[in-house]
Order: C-alpha cells, then sequence, then structure tokens
C-alpha cells in the first residue's frame, strides 16, 4: 500500500485525517477517525514530525507527559482515552462536548459536582493536571459532566508526597476559580477559603516566572487567545467588526474562530443587517480594510444576546464549528430559540463538525 505524506507509516491503515485542529512548534493536532479493534471512532492524533528542531526536545518532553499521563487516566473515563501512543504519534479518543468558556454551564451545579469528582479521581491515582487554569481545558460533555484534556503539563507521582499535595491543591483552586465564574452562589465556606490562599510556588510564579513565561508565549509563540483563533481573532476581528459597521444597514456584527481544513484556523462573521444588505455588500466592505476577510460571512435579522446586550458568541462559535446539537442547554427562551433557529438554518459551515 502507498503511504501518503499525510499519513505516518505506523498509522496507514488505521488513521484517516479529516482537518487540522491546531498547529505551533510544539506540534499538530488534528481531528480525524481511528481504527480500534472494535471499528472506526473518532479521535484526534498529535504528532511532532512537523515541530521546527528548536523546539523539538520542548515539545517532545510535552508529548510525553501527556502520553504517560493519558496512559494512567484512561480507564477513569473523565478524559480522553488513549487509543495509541508511539515515539512522535500519540492518538487519543474524541470527547463529544465545548470547552467551559463556550459552554458557560451558569448556575449548572451538577457539572461543578462532576468536575470535583473528576480532580478526585484523577488524583487518587497520582496525576496531576497542572494546566487547569485554562477554560479550554475543561470540556463540558454532551452528557452534561466534566471533561479534561490537554495533559502535556501533567505528572505522574511515584508517590503522593508534598510536591504532589501542592500540584493537587492548585488544580482544585483553578476548579473552583471556574465555579466561581459560572456558579458563585454555590460555593462553600471552605472553598472560598481555599480561592483565598495561593499557594507558596504559586505566589512565587505569578510574582516572577509568569511575567516571562507571557513574554515567550506571546511575543515568540503567538499563543494569544484562549479560544484558540490566535493572531486572527485577537488582531483581525476587530478591523472586520469596524469595517462591517461602517455600512448603515449593519447594527451589529460579530466574529469567531472555529477549525477550517484548508488554514488551520477560520474566522466566521456574524452581520445583523437590514434587507436587501447581503454577503457581497459584507465582503465589498471589508476588501479595504487591511487584514483577510473572514473565511465565513452570514447575514442574520438578529444576534443572539445576553443581558449585557452583547453577541452570545459561546452560541455563535458552536453555529460555526457545526455543533448545533450542543445548543439548546445554553438558549434562555422561546424568543432567543427562534433567534438561533434561524442563524442555525442559514448556516455556512455544513461540512464540517468539530470539538476537542
Amino acid at each position: 500500500m502507498n503511504v501518503t505524506p499525510d499519513i505516518p507509516p505506523e498509522l496507514t491503515g488505521k488513521w484517516r485525517g479529516t482537518v487540522v485542529l491546531k498547529q505551533d512548534v510544539f506540534s499538530t493536532v488534528e481531528r480525524g477517525r481511528f481504527l480500534t479493534a472494535d471499528g472506526e471512532v473518532d479521535a484526534v492524533l498529535r504528532r511532532l514530525d512537523g515541530v521546527p528542531w528548536w523546539s523539538f526536545i520542548v515539545a517532545r518532553h510535552l508529548f510525553r507527559r501527556e502520553r504517560r499521563a493519558l496512559a494512567v487516566v484512561t480507564p477513569l473515563k473523565i478524559a480522553p482515552e488513549l487509543l495509541y501512543g508511539g515515539s512522535r504519534y500519540l492518538v487519543r479518543g474524541f470527547i463529544d462536548g465545548v470547552a467551559l468558556h463556550v459552554a458557560r454551564p451558569k448556575g449548572d451545579l451538577a457539572y461543578f459536582r462532576s468536575a470535583r469528582d473528576a480532580l478526585r479521581r484523577l488524583h487518587r491515582l497520582g496525576v496531576t493536571h497542572n494546566d487547569l487554569a485554562k477554560e479550554q481545558n475543561w470540556l463540558r460533555g454532551a452528557d452534561g459532566r466534566a471533561y479534561l484534556t490537554d495533559f502535556q503539563l501533567a505528572f505522574v507521582f511515584r508517590r503522593r508526597g508534598k510536591l504532589f499535595r501542592l500540584a493537587a491543591y492548585e488544580d482544585l483552586r483553578h476548579c473552583l476559580k471556574h465555579k466561581r465564574t459560572y456558579a458563585p452562589e454555590a460555593l462553600t465556606a471552605a472553598e472560598k477559603k481555599i480561592l483565598a490562599r495561593k499557594s507558596l510556588p504559586t505566589r512565587i510564579w505569578m510574582a516572577t516566572g509568569k511575567r516571562l513565561y507571557r513574554l515567550v508565549t506571546r511575543r515568540v509563540f503567538g499563543f494569544i487567545d484562549r479560544e484558540g483563533g490566535g493572531p486572527r481573532l485577537v488582531n483581525d476581528a476587530p478591523a472586520i467588526v469596524a469595517a462591517l459597521k461602517r455600512n448603515e444597514a449593519v447594527r451589529d456584527a460579530a466574529v469567531v474562530a472555529f477549525p477550517d481544513r484548508r488554514t488551520g484556523v477560520g474566522l466566521y462573521a456574524f452581520v445583523e443587517a437590514s434587507s436587501p444588505y447581503d454577503e457581497r455588500e459584507a465582503a465589498k466592505a471589508l476588501a479595504g480594510c487591511g487584514v483577510a476577510p473572514p473565511d465565513r460571512i452570514q447575514i442574520v435579522e438578529a444576534l443572539p444576546r445576553n443581558a449585557a446586550g452583547t453577541p452570545r458568541t459561546e452560541i455563535l462559535q458552536l453555529v460555526a464549528m457545526n455543533q448545533v446539537d450542543l445548543i439548546d442547554p445554553l438558549l434562555t427562551g422561546d424568543a432567543e430559540r427562534s433567534i438561533v433557529a434561524r442563524i442555525v438554518a442559514g448556516r455556512q459551515n455544513l461540512r464540517d463538525r468539530f470539538s476537542f
């Protein structure tokens, strides 16, 4: 059988890639299908073959940490299952869910109970995640439960000594920070006490190393935003919205990022405008704005909005990623449901369905 350049030789006949979800100096992450003993399953591939030489040592270290941690936690069913772990290729199971900052589980106490349970089970095996401050590393599954992902900084301890206890404490504190964001009324007195007390290593890190970390990750590696849109979402989206709103027919606009099989990351613009304004008019308005136009433009009658009146980008992002089956629990009433139904009916991205 001929091996295509895009398929690792050791995975030939087992892996079918569909889209690149992420590509940086530490790895390339793809979504696809993996052949197991029980048949094909949805899966995610992390590969190191495209990593530049100058970051390979660090990339390999992160890769090995994730591979080891997933091998330990797979039986717990709280994280992606390790399906294959080679020296440069790792295949993990697919979790049908969305990141915390997209799901925004306001008042969802069951979700945070499952999050605490997931951490207890993780720590019972001597594993700490060490990167749970990021909302994108917490998923809300289609079943409503909490799942953890991205174990590149995880550590498997041989014994649960002082260092383990410090790391586990920080995992818990970050979990409670997210609970404070989405369900503050449910915090107990003990949980508030944990939130108020950072560990000593964390206090030192915040005062010293974090500044250098931000400088390196943002200036050197270009890691900017938590949604995964990178510089395009941070730098281009505001210019796109400003250019669109110069037309008096446009009442508002919102731009979100989504994984794109051609470019890695695409931008999707939702434009709230009056007829006869259409996508061609929007494209003309963006021709001279100085940045690349969005990959998708959809004209809508109205945008879903929160209590403050700003567009609900978490819902729009699910539309952009074609994860429309996960939208309903986020809707607040019949009026919003009607608005979103019309947007979903006219969505531009019908081909791909993505998750994390």
